[in-house]
């Protein structure tokens, strides 16, 4: 008997012991995780979306913004319609106002819709059943005519975009990450995607073991965070002039693509980009990864002539030549190693001065400058330009292509280089470095921001100033030479009648397989007007024009079509 008492204490003390050490480990070990958990269990949650930020132009106009929108479900308990005939309502909404080319085109589009919307409905395993995002008024209001039992919506928001595909390449677009939430990606959208999607919010209240909210429980609420308004530089008027006119160019002039950059040379303010092709940034999910990339500030291109300015304006700074410095060697084919440097068209001028040099686009000419200056010295300035590293423009997908190391030159790399062949480099760098010889010199940092808004403050964007390239009077100098060769140069018959520009013509052959293609060019024209005082420079690029190859037929003659419009909207005036 006895013996059963000690075992029954024992077993007794032994689950006391055995209690208490769970009570412990309940209480301190996982005492916060379990009084988190039992919150959770008493709270009803729900996280409030933010708006995302507009875009808008420098004159208050949008590029982008936001408006409501609705996710459209199904909802299984609730859903007794026949599936088969909602999915076919719903085909014909969703793809019934889309252009095709034939009816055959538009049955196949139904019929893949259809049977997408059908393979969703006749799933067992969702009771949730999500149809279509961002369905707009004017197409839920058409959905609920339907009268379809089952069928709700959830708000969210919808991205839009006033100009359609007007400046897609600078806006990028918005759409959804691994986890379902919306995500700028590209342009603007991409570079500044964390200041415009803003902080979401979030509403707690006190639950019943249901899950109900208590009405005199506790609650919680954090208001969600409206994402930030961008105001750009970039005008209006001057961009929907340069998409307008580069349409008509590309088509004039049979090119595969082409872009346009204005900036204001004197700020680095981006005033206009255009590119083509482009896509509608609503509708991305149509187009090819290819369409996104920004050809700007994401694609290389052997610069041809229109680098040459920037290689005699470092030998005149770097005071090895002078506007007057005679050529001694522009009167042949000058020999490099076992190449021979021609001109474009296989004349030559004996005595040329620099001045001349750049008026023919002497390649020659500038061979000799290139010697003169030397490769380690000119790396130094192309270093300074800027090439070889990024620009930092306030845009996702900017690439920088390389230069070759200090030290690492040859005698055929630098007399290559000195007239824009065998070096590669992006637009956006281009437009920067020659914003320099605009501007006295000063390299600027691109910028396509101006402004910033913030819960209703406004903080500007000052200008950057990156360092001084050249001197005052080395740029001015350039600046004379540029001017002559618009006025003298291969296009001067499509300068605008009364107007001072100072600019240069380039035609760059396309490496194709270790050489250069013959036909195949990338044809060029950068020029800034005032000279004396630029209010705007700008560069066009057309890639393989097929009505001629010379960029004096194609992308000069482009410059001045859309230079008459922007003179008189910029104030410039004839003479000036």
């Amino acid at each position: 008997m006895e013996l059963r008492i000690r075992i029954i204490s024992i077993g007794f003390v032994v689950a006391v012991v055995v209690l208490v050490g769970k009570l412990a480990f309940w209480q301190v070990v996982r005492g916060q995780e379990l009084a988190s958990q039992g919150r959770y269990q008493q709270q009803s949650t729900r996280l409030i979306d933010a708006k995302r930020g507009d875009i808008l132009s420098s004159d208050g106009s949008y590029l982008a913004a936001s408006n409501d929108a609705w996710l459209l479900v199904a909802q299984r308990p609730k859903f007794v319609e026949s599936p088969a005939k909602v999915a076919s309502e719903l085909a014909k909404l969703f793809k019934g106002e889309e252009i095709y080319e034939d009816d055959e085109e538009k049955d196949e589009a139904l019929d893949r819709e259809e049977k997408r919307l059908y393979d969703l409905l006749v799933r067992d395993e969702l009771m949730w059943i999500p149809l279509k995002n961002r369905v707009d008024r004017a197409m839920r209001e058409k959905i609920e005519k339907l009268a379809f039992e089952g069928l709700e919506f959830e708000i969210e928001e919808d991205r839009y975009y006033p100009e359609a595909s007007a400046a897609a390449q600078i806006l990028g677009f918005v759409g959804k990450d691994e986890d379902g939430n919306d995500k700028g990606y590209f342009g603007l959208e991409g570079y500044y995607d964390l200041s415009l999607a803003g902080k979401e919010g979030f509403r707690s209240r006190e639950a019943n073991a249901l899950g109900v909210p208590i009405i005199f429980g506790d609650s919680k609420e954090a208001s969600a965070i409206r994402g930030t308004d961008l105001i750009t530089h970039i005008d209006r008027t001057i961009q929907i002039v340069v998409e307008s006119k580069l349409a008509e160019g590309l088509e004039k002039y049979g090119a595969l693509s082409g872009n346009i950059i204005v900036t204001n040379p004197q700020t680095g303010a981006i005033l206009a980009m255009a590119t083509s092709p482009s896509y509608d940034p609503k509708k991305y999910y149509d187009y090819g990864d290819e369409f996104f990339r920004n050809p700007v500030i994401s694609d290389a291109f052997e610069p041809g002539s229109i680098f040459k300015p920037l290689v005699m304006a470092a030998a005149l700074d770097a005071g090895v030549v002078k506007p007057d410095t005679i050529c001694d060697i522009c009167d042949k084919p000058y020999q490099v190693d076992k190449y021979f440097i021609r001109t474009w068209n296989n004349e030559y001028n004996a005595g040329a001065t620099m001045q001349d040099v750049i008026v023919h686009s002497d390649n020659v000419g500038m061979a000799f400058t290139g010697n003169r200056l030397g490769a380690d010295r000119l790396h130094d300035y192309l270093s300074a330009y800027g090439f070889g590293g990024l620009t930092g423009i306030d845009l996702q997908g900017e690439v920088t292509p390389s230069i070759r190391s200090k030290g690492t030159w040859n005698v055929v790399d630098l007399a290559t280089t000195s007239f824009g062949q065998g070096i590669a480099v992006t637009p956006i760098q281009m437009v920067s470095a020659l914003g320099a010889l605009a501007n006295k010199g000063v390299l600027m940092a691109p910028q396509l921001v101006d402004k910033i808004k913030i819960a209703g403050d406004t903080e500007d964007i000052e200008p950057v100033e990156v360092r001084r390239v050249v001197s005052r009077d080395a740029a001015e100098d350039i600046t004379r030479m540029m001017i002559a060769a618009v006025k003298s140069g291969e296009a001067k018959w499509a300068v605008p009648a009364g107007f001072t520009i100072a600019g240069k013509t380039g035609t760059a052959q396309i490496p194709v397989a270790g050489h250069y293609d013959s036909e195949k060019t990338i044809a060029s024209f950068v020029g800034f007007a005032p000279p004396s005082d630029p209010k705007f420079l700008m560069l066009i690029t057309l890639r393989e024009p097929q009505s001629s190859p010379w960029a004096s037929e194609t992308a000069a003659p482009l410059w001045f079509d859309i230079a008459k419009e922007i003179f008189p909207y910029l104030g410039i005036q004839p003479g000036e």
